[in-house]
């Protein structure tokens, strides 16, 4: 039995996606490992394929015409026959003792019949340029080492939003979700986060740095000025987001907030994105995008306008806009993201 699918897209990839799939291969036996060529156009083909031979018992190597990151991990939870489902980006890494880890708590849940929905661990932000590391913990928010429900959180600080580096879903609820990520977008992480949490009742946190997420590529897709050319992806992901469940029917209140916190947060970089770029069409967007929020779902749009950073957000006129990127540069030194 696979305990663990590890989905990994592949575009273009060829320079660091062995470093990648090598982190993934502690323990072959529990893991299956997806590499999903998403239509690239350089070695990636055929290093998938090599691995594919090498480790026929655990690595699987599909080809696709290229349609973005959200349909490889569509392709890579359509193919997967694990238990439990993850996503790689194919320039970042597991830690391999942080990653049996996981493996071997997993399967004492499973062999005690008290399999979860989500599991959550830790992630690295790993910037080399500045010889930096950043490392972000739950342990301030979550219940460590048993399973928890949503009505155990106490509270979540803004660089402790769930991420798709920290979180890792049982197969199932992700198929039952009816999850489905939308084709040459990027950004479509949060909404893989965001979209199945109405299903999730039983979560576990394990206390270990596992995800190793590689900051500083000019061509990354969290790049600041990339973001702004790719401003209308991230409206895209937004508005799905939106769109994607009616949160204030939700019966949890805990969850409810959380899921409130998390729309604000996204909403949040949205604006600032295109406030930061300022030409009058970005501008309009931005006021488009929250009178999308408000036609859509009053009692949301009220709901994320009453939190502290939403309430900053439609400020307008010059003091408006410097608060607001002001309080963004602020996170970006803190917390160490682009």
């Amino acid at each position: 039995m696979k305990y663990l699918s590890i989905a990994i897209p592949c575009y273009n990839s060829q320079d660091y996606m062995d470093k990648a799939i090598e982190s993934c291969l502690i323990l072959k036996d529990d893991v299956e490992i997806i590499i999903v060529d998403d239509g690239s156009k350089d070695r990636t083909a055929q290093i998938g394929d090599d691995y594919a031979s090498l480790y026929p018992d655990t690595i699987k190597c599909i080809h696709q015409e290229n349609g973005g990151h959200g349909q490889a991990v569509n392709t890579g939870l359509k193919n997967a026959t694990g238990l439990y489902f993850k996503v790689l980006d194919s320039d970042d890494w597991f830690d391999q003792s942080s990653l049996v880890k996981v493996i071997e708590t997993i399967k004492q849940l499973h062999q005690k019949d008290q399999d979860v929905d989500m599991f959550i661990a830790n992630y690295v932000y790993e910037k080399p340029s500045a010889n930096k590391s950043s490392v972000i913990k739950y342990t301030n928010a979550l219940p460590q080492n048993r399973t928890f429900r949503w009505y155990d959180l106490k509270h979540f600080y803004p660089q402790q939003n769930l991420l798709m580096h920290s979180v890792i879903y049982r197969t199932q609820l992700l198929r039952n979700c009816n999850l489905q990520l939308p084709k040459h977008t990027f950004y479509v992480d949060n909404l893989f986060v965001y979209q199945p949490l109405p299903y999730v009742n039983t979560l576990y946190y394990l206390n270990v740095d596992l995800y190793r997420y590689y900051i500083g590529r000019e061509d990354q897709s969290v790049n600041e000025k990339v973001m702004i050319s790719r401003i209308d992806q991230q409206i895209k992901v937004n508005k799905m987001m939106i769109d994607c469940c009616d949160v204030m029917k939700l019966k949890s209140r805990k969850l409810r907030n959380y899921m409130v916190k998390y729309l604000t947060m996204i909403t949040t970089v949205s604006t600032v994105l295109l406030i930061k770029s300022g030409t009058p069409e970005h501008l309009q967007k931005k006021n488009e995008l929250w009178q999308y929020l408000k036609n859509k779902n009053p009692e949301l749009y009220k709901a994320v306008k009453h939190t502290f950073l939403g309430s900053m957000m439609e400020m307008d006129g010059h003091v408006g806009k410097k608060m607001i990127t002001t309080g963004y540069a602020i996170s970006r030194k803190l917390f160490g993201f682009n």
